[in-house]
């Protein structure tokens, strides 16, 4: 593992950009871009596209290792390259940006008011490409809808996959997203918080994971796990709430910073001037960097 990396990680100031919708949500992330879905007819030409609005925002001088700490990639992103790069290669190499993958493969259908993983066939050779590649983490995705035996489900499959993620000697990003929609948000929080606790404590003394979490209705709820010493960092989605309402939300949580993609991505179009374009990106990273850096 990078120590340069790692101790970016731990420390660096700024955000991570959340550049990895994948297969379902590309067709939405392109519209809100600025391109319809009429402007390609297959997931290659779909894909072609979506990578070149990631490097746009990659190599935008706006996007700084002063400000963005990190990146997760798609698997897609992870295989192709910037200005003749390998991705996660430009991003470190170039941005000081350290660089994670998304590793899972989608939601399983609703269960006890929670929505586990898929499965992951291939994540051995997956990770271990990775790792060739100089990605430092990963970032998995679960969501929760309500308190129950489907919250205790979901953290306990996170924690048996990134015991996995952590003998191939990556990080994982732990995402047991709470719904914001949720009627039971504040009750699941404080059971999600609980088996969070117990996950990290049954650690190994010289492991640690990053935990991703929707922020809490309770401010600085997961003080505990900001603090705790297998936890490297935790960072936030912007689930749903708009950019203002989701900074306004991180800033008052002390010690967690962003990890945003629709919010990062809001206000970006494929018609804007490059001029246009670094502008729009530069606020929105100020807003979210600001805000993480409470």
């Amino acid at each position: 593992m990078n120590s340069e990396q790692f101790k970016k990680a731990q420390s660096g100031t700024g955000f991570i950009a959340a550049l990895d919708q994948s297969g379902g949500s590309t067709p939405k992330a392109l519209k809100l871009y600025g391109i319809e879905e009429d402007a390609y007819s297959n997931d290659a030409e779909m894909f072609d596209l979506v990578h070149e609005m990631r490097t746009r925002i990659i190599t935008s001088p706006s996007f700084d290792g002063e400000r963005v700490l990190g990146a997760i990639l798609f698997e897609d992103t992870m295989d192709r390259e910037i200005e003749g790069r390998p991705t996660s290669e430009y991003l470190w190499d170039v941005k000081k940006i350290v660089p994670f993958l998304k590793v899972d493969k989608g939601l399983a259908e609703e269960s006890d008011g929670a929505q586990v993983m898929k499965p992951i066939p291939g994540l051995d050779e997956l990770l271990a490409r990775a790792r060739d590649k100089g990605v430092f983490g990963t970032k998995m995705r679960s969501v929760i809808k309500a308190p129950g035996a489907g919250l205790e489900a979901v953290v306990d499959q996170q924690f048996e996959i990134g015991r996995q993620i952590l003998a191939a000697g990556l990080v994982p990003i732990i995402e047991p997203e709470v719904d914001i929609h949720s009627p039971q948000k504040a009750e699941a929080e404080e059971q999600l918080k609980a088996a969070l606790l117990k996950g990290v404590n049954s650690l190994p003394d010289d492991q640690v994971v990053m935990l991703k979490l929707t922020l809490p209705n309770e401010t600085n709820l997961y003080r505990e796990l900001v603090e705790h010493p297998k936890v490297l960092r935790v960072v936030a989605l912007s689930g749903g709430y708009s950019r203002e309402e989701a900074c306004e939300k991180l800033a008052a949580n002390n010690g967690i910073i962003a990890s945003f993609s629709r919010a990062l991505t809001e206000g970006l179009s494929a018609q804007q001037s490059d001029e246009e374009f670094n502008a729009t990106l530069d606020k929105t990273i100020e807003q979210i960097a600001k805000a993480s850096n409470t």
